[in-house]
């Protein structure tokens, strides 16, 4: 593993804050050659390189309403990373926090804070305040780009901080106050892109450990690039004529790359909607003739049975949870195409396993994308031959390095990132899940942590003791299911059940909240008093649900 580059950063807070390089995984080189400069700028790479090669008339982004081409984008950049530079005087290096729905203002945002070489921290739009002082103490965030009408959580937020931080309200529908409207036209033309090393932090992306203690996952600027330039390049072969579309949050690593970073990196252009359904979805492919879309296996599970008139449609990628292999017939009955199955993490950026049409095997995930390498290991560390169950390894050109935490040594041993799920790998290579390895709830494409909701859960004044895990479901694969014991409900025999379930949806990101309540005399528990979880699990196969 090679030293550092000498960093861009006037912070140094992020360097300071990696992993000792020791507790890094195996950086493998990339593959086929590929190459970056020492000094390199992700967002110069994605936006200002297509203005300069001549294609600054293409459109990059639409949108809510909007159709950027690339020169009009990058002008929207400029104008942000002056804001940064001119209004904040924030250093390079500073963190800067995003918080909205999938729009093109805040993909602007995204790329203006890399541009201006600070580090992106990326937020989910339903987080709440506490979930995001968390993040924004853990990360010594410095300033915001947060939508208008999420502003008050943020704020909510920002009070708890011990230093001050500059923040700008950006509208998304006419009539709302647009504050970072007003800052930009305040702003002048053009501007140089930072000059940051290929190796500078440019993101830090948030994921909730199994203890609901989020963690922050730390990526170069040149990771950036790896992603589109080895998965996307191998599994879509994009082209600048492709249009992108789908659902996940550019929050989450595999939105943000396979709606945005993929979709620049190409030349192509990218549709950013604040919400979809799975009827404006399919409207949206028909009416802006998208090409590729990412979504999660449910969108596509409820889409099959509309699913027509989708002529320019060649690639649909699923990933978030487990594809079944029934969701795979539908769809390709309902349109032709053959779905692309993929498997990554926050810790590696994006995926590392996939397939391409024409090389499935339904059932199984896929086989690992050219540049890492993947296999079955035992608790003990060692390779396990084909056919067996055990927890999955991969390294590659990127890897797991957490900010500031212990748990980097349970995610990175022996040079391996150990991605928390149980799989079996076939003679041929593919790869078949079979569960989690760790308490982690996985539902509808979103992670969540038993523990956080259990915490909140234990602030009602009339819950004596919880347990929580997931419960499994035909259509989210698992959902929330908590086992309260409850001290005497005060003027009712019967508690309210949407009661405790708005409990957690004002403290909580909503998505957390328990959508199956089971009330019990007494939880399972060892003789020292530990939860046992897995008994709760097995409860949770067959119990009668009091909510959904």
């Amino acid at each position: 593993m090679s030293a550092l580059q000498a960093s861009g950063h006037e912070d140094d807070f992020s360097r300071r804050h990696l992993p000792p390089m020791a507790q890094w995984p195996e950086l493998l080189a990339p593959p086929h050659g590929l190459s970056y400069p020492a000094r390199l700028n992700a967002a110069e790479a994605l936006v200002d390189a297509q203005v300069s090669a001549g294609h600054g008339h293409r459109v990059a982004l639409r949108g809510a309403g909007l159709v950027w081409t690339y020169a009009q984008l990058q002008e929207q950049v400029d104008r942000i990373v002056q804001v940064i530079r001119q209004d904040w005087r924030l250093p390079t290096g500073a963190r800067i926090l995003l918080r909205g729905a999938n729009h093109p203002m805040l993909a602007a945002c995204w790329l203006a804070v890399v541009k201006a070489g600070c580090v992106a921290v990326t937020t989910m739009p339903l987080l709440r305040a506490r979930e995001l002082a968390v993040i924004a103490r853990k990360a010594e965030v410095g300033g915001a780009f947060c939508q208008a009408d999420l502003l008050d959580e943020w704020q909510g937020a920002v009070a708890s901080l011990e230093r001050p931080c500059p923040s700008l309200g950006y509208a998304i529908e006419s009539g709302m106050d647009d504050a970072l409207q007003q800052a930009m036209a305040r702003q002048g033309g053009g501007c140089a892109a930072a000059d940051t090393a290929q190796d500078d932090v440019a993101l830090i992306a948030f994921t909730s450990g199994t203890t609901g203690v989020p963690k922050g996952t730390m990526h170069f600027q040149r990771d950036l690039l790896l992603i589109a330039d080895v998965l996307s390049h191998h599994l879509l072969d994009p082209t600048a004529d492709d249009v992108f579309i789908g659902t996940p949050p550019l929050a989450f690593t595999f939105g943000l790359g396979g709606l945005l970073v993929f979709a620049l990196r190409a030349g192509a252009s990218a549709v950013l909607q604040p919400a979809w359904t799975p009827e404006t979805l399919l409207q949206g492919m028909r009416e802006h003739r998208a090409s590729i879309c990412f979504t999660a296996p449910t969108f596509y599970r409820k889409m099959a049975p509309l699913a027509q008139s989708l002529p320019a449609l060649r690639h649909c990628v699923s990933s978030g949870e487990m594809l079944p292999a029934d969701t795979r017939a539908q769809w390709l009955a309902a349109t032709g195409i053959e779905m692309t199955e993929c498997l990554g993490s926050t810790e590696l950026l994006h995926a590392f396993i996939g397939c391409k049409p024409g090389a499935v095997r339904p059932g199984a995930t896929g086989q690992v994308v050219p540049g890492y390498e993947a296999c079955i290991v035992n608790e003990h560390g060692e390779r396990m031959p084909p056919g067996q169950i055990g927890r999955l390894a991969v390294r590659g050109p990127t890897g797991c390095r957490y900010l500031d935490d212990d748990r980097q040594l349970d995610y990175v041993r022996h040079g391996w990132n150990l991605t928390g799920d149980a799989y079996m790998m076939d003679e041929d290579g593919f790869f078949w899940y079979q569960s989690r390895t760790d308490d982690m709830i996985v539902s509808a494409g979103y992670n969540i942590a038993g523990p956080e909701v259990e915490d909140v859960l234990l602030t009602h004044p009339q819950v004596a003791e919880c347990g929580v895990v997931g419960a499994p479901d035909a259509e989210r694969g698992q959902v929330v299911m908590a086992f309260l014991v409850l001290r005497p409900w005060p003027g009712s025999d019967q508690p309210p059940v949407h009661e405790l379930q708005d409990w957690v949806k004002q403290r909580l990101a909503p998505y957390k909240y328990p959508r199956r309540i089971r009330f019990v005399d007494a939880l399972p528990r060892t003789e020292n008093a530990k939860l046992q979880r897995f008994v709760l699990r097995q409860w949770a196969q067959t119990a009668d649900t009091l909510a959904r």
